[in-house]
């Protein structure tokens, strides 16, 4: 239900689809001029599913679990203004001419594009590539799927490729877009001029009517179906609004920052490091650090490298489990809090942490390699994983500022990984900055700061939508310690490791 009073100031209810690696989630928020608040309406897995030796991700129990949240927003907070998906990037579903789902999406974490960036490279070289598209070098980009994809029966009637918060939008309105800021992430758009870029595809023999046409963060992208009406119980006149659909833009939309000298970690199962530019930095020094220039709202650029993030303590904590073995997160914590700092150490960017499996057996084994003391119990894993985080964040902030030359003052931290203050406080001593940690829900905030702009219920620039955020979050700050421990020695332990292998 929305309310609005004479003089035009509001208080909408919108609702925000926010799907992330482990779990989905449908939101309900209430935006106004002095007012940005969100309440969960319900939460479901995503449980990646491994057939016949392939993963893939479940996607129809994704969108039932859409369903079953768009329903419950409406019941609990009343028929939403509009609603906006935000979801992980890169990986895409295959549609026949009919609009059919031709297969479960398969999930970046496959074993498929093994092998696949070289054949790429043997048809557009990688310097080329990056001077086109200024996208990172990763197996899993979309670019690397598709063409890994071409040599499946599925490949042949596909007509049209949809990644996930695409394909969830077609699916509630019937209508088929590619929103801006997540296109940037596959690999086959020019970020100068936020456009397809065909050339690219026709040297990989991608038809470029497989993808279908941008739209910008703010755009209408259609209205709920007569089914979908049926299904959630809202109008079918709802609208779905186009927003920052790759989750790391939106949760950057949500940084409470004051200007624009500051770097961002987004912190969740990734750990997105950077800085917000103005237009793309496309260096062959920036290629070999594997940086990425990725677009969000309003003409900025998200310029930034990928970090293995919270991901390693999640696989360990499963692999725990699976043993029989549980650990509660609070525990963990408390009991890294007590292992000295800086005593285990492995790169959190090496490759090998990728995959699903054993994660403490592989940190334990990276710790071999580089000669470093090896972790004997959860609490000293805990504590290698979030010191080596901090390290690689010192390292991306450190070459954001001097590959783009944006001085930062301050470290922002939003995200679910802005609620572990050991790595907060870690990341502060690391980088030799302040650290803000907050908002948490920052996804799903810039989710709803986006379609409040476009509803015209919150005007303005993103300046005024960030100070929106600082007078309406918590937040917190930590200071770095001068005595927290010699961070530039940590660096030197490890073996110096090219970001970019090619």
């Amino acid at each position: 239900m929305n309310t609005r009073n004479r003089n035009g100031s509001s208080r909408d209810v919108f609702a925000a689809v926010d799907l992330g690696a482990s779990s989905g989630r449908v939101l309900a928020g209430r935006v106004g001029p002095e007012v940005l608040s969100v309440t969960e309406a319900h939460r479901f897995v995503n449980r990646p599913v491994r057939v016949g030796g392939t993963l893939y991700w479940d996607v129809l129990a994704l969108y039932g679990g859409v369903l079953d949240g768009l329903r419950a927003a409406g019941r609990t907070a009343g028929t939403p203004t509009s609603i906006g998906i935000d979801a992980w990037a890169v990986d895409f579903g295959l549609l026949d001419a009919g609009g059919t789902l031709l297969g479960n999406p398969v999930h970046y974490r496959d074993e498929r594009t093994t092998g696949i960036p070289e054949r790429v490279h043997a048809r557009v070289c990688a310097e080329r590539l990056y001077a086109v598209t200024g996208i990172q070098h990763a197996s899993f980009t979309t670019i690397h799927q598709l063409v890994a994809a071409a040599d499946t029966p599925q490949f042949g009637p596909a007509r049209r490729a949809l990644l996930i918060p695409d394909l969830i939008s077609y699916w509630l309105t019937g209508e088929a877009g590619t929103e801006l800021t997540n296109a940037s992430t596959t690999g086959l758009l020019d970020p100068d001029t936020r456009r397809w870029s065909t050339e690219i595809m026709a040297e990989l023999d991608l038809d470029p009517d497989l993808f279908a046409p941008l739209r910008a963060p703010g755009a209408a992208a259609g209205t709920l179906t007569d089914d979908v009406s049926a299904e959630t119980g809202l109008p079918a006149g709802v609208r779905v609004t186009a927003v920052a659909s790759h989750d790391t833009a939106s949760a950057v939309v949500a940084v409470p920052a004051r200007d624009e000298r500051f770097a961002y970690i987004s912190s969740g199962t990734w750990s997105l490091v950077g800085v917000e530019l103005d237009a793309p930095v496309r260096g062959e020094e920036s290629r070999r650090a594997n940086f990425t220039n990725e677009l969000g709202i309003d003409g900025t650029v998200r310029y930034l490298r990928n970090v293995m993030g919270l991901w390693l303590l999640q696989e360990c904590m499963r692999h725990w489990d699976r043993l029989g073995r549980p650990q509660s997160l609070d525990r963990l914590l408390d009991d890294a809090a007590r292992v000295a700092p800086l005593r285990f150490l492995v790169d959190a960017g090496d490759p090998v942490f990728l995959p699903p499996g054993d994660m403490p057996e592989r940190i334990a084994e990276a710790c071999r390699r580089a000669g470093e003391p090896v972790p004997r119990t959860p609490g000293e894993t805990v504590r290698c994983i979030l010191d080596s985080l901090a390290l690689a964040y010192r390292r991306a902030v450190r070459d954001a500022q001097r590959l783009s030359g944006r001085a930062v003052d301050v470290v922002h931290v939003v995200g679910g990984g802005a609620l572990n203050t050991l790595l907060c406080q870690a990341t502060a001593d690391a980088c030799a900055l302040p650290v803000v940690a907050g908002p948490t829900e920052a996804a799903a905030l810039g989710n709803l700061l986006v379609q409040a702009r476009a509803a015209g219920t919150v005007p303005g620039s993103l300046a005024d939508l960030r100070a929106l955020v600082r007078t309406t979050q918590p937040l917190r700050r930590h200071e770095p310690r001068p005595d927290a421990g010699d961070w530039a020695r940590a660096a030197d332990r490890l073996p110096k490791r090219a970001e970019s292998p090619v």
